[in-house]
């Protein structure tokens, strides 16, 4: 498991929740010697235009800082996607996030988005064909949906539940009736019994990891990878993060 990450992501580009000061430090102080670190490359104009129209590409510029941290997160993104397809099971450790981007628009703390523009672009190379795109977020990837609703080879999925043994075992059913030729984690951990959804354990996130990584070497040749969306609750994202990467290894 390699993880990708650029000490640039530390950086306070915004005033939300995503931005704040000491969130990814709280993860890299958990991953640190356990995983392998290596730097992504900014997105390209051409990547971004898989997924944005030029309209709202054209306005995220016009956020300066903003602007360069989210290129750098799409990238990162996009080396994630391609270790995984190489065989090696990834996680971008990045920011912002980008499941509430859609072609023409966001919210959410989000600008680009990260796993619809990596999934774009290894199909537009021909490398992938199907995939799938598990969000485990708190709320519901809407631009994740709306950029691959047209797109039937690439499923996308977020569990509803009213419990944390429901949400595990509706991430088991789905995964259990699906095929791909990869698996992308929108992997938000906001849904924590200490964050804002107050419902899942760090040990639940190892067992979600545990079921990727089933399904990746019976479907998918093995090959998945994650990308960080919410988590704000600094005490304990790292660890969250840590039992998700140890139960995808």
């Amino acid at each position: 498991m390699k993880v990708v990450y650029h000490e640039r992501f530390t950086e306070v580009y915004c005033q939300d929740s995503a931005a704040a000061v000491g969130r990814m430090e709280s993860v890299c102080k958990e991953l640190v010697g356990h995983f392998e670190f290596v730097q992504p490359q900014p997105a390209k104009i051409e990547d971004l235009e898989l997924v944005h129209s030029d309209s709202h590409i054209s306005n995220i510029q016009r956020m300066g800082l903003t602007y360069d941290i989210a290129l750098l997160a799409a990238g990162g993104a996009i080396k994630a996607a391609e270790l995984a397809m190489s065989g090696e099971p990834a996680f971008a450790l990045i920011r912002p996030p980008g499941h509430h981007a859609s072609r023409d628009h966001c919210w959410g703390f989000c600008f680009f988005n990260n796993v619809a523009i990596s999934i774009a672009k290894l199909r537009e190379e021909g490398k992938l064909r199907m995939g799938v795109a598990l969000d485990i977020d708190l709320h519901f990837g809407d631009g994740t949906a709306n950029i691959f609703q047209d797109i039937p080879q690439v499923t996308y999925f977020h569990p509803e539940a009213n419990d944390r043994e429901q949400f595990v075992r509706s991430i088991s059913q789905f995964l259990s009736q699906h095929e791909a030729e990869m698996i992308a984690i929108s992997a938000g951990f906001d849904r924590h019994e200490t964050d804002w959804g107050g419902m899942l354990t760090t040990e639940d996130y190892g067992t979600i990891g545990k079921l990727v990584k089933e399904f990746a070497e019976g479907v998918c040749q093995g090959k998945r990878y994650g990308v960080l969306e919410g988590g704000y609750n600094h005490q304990v994202l790292g660890k969250n993060v840590k039992s998700l990467l140890d139960g995808m290894t």
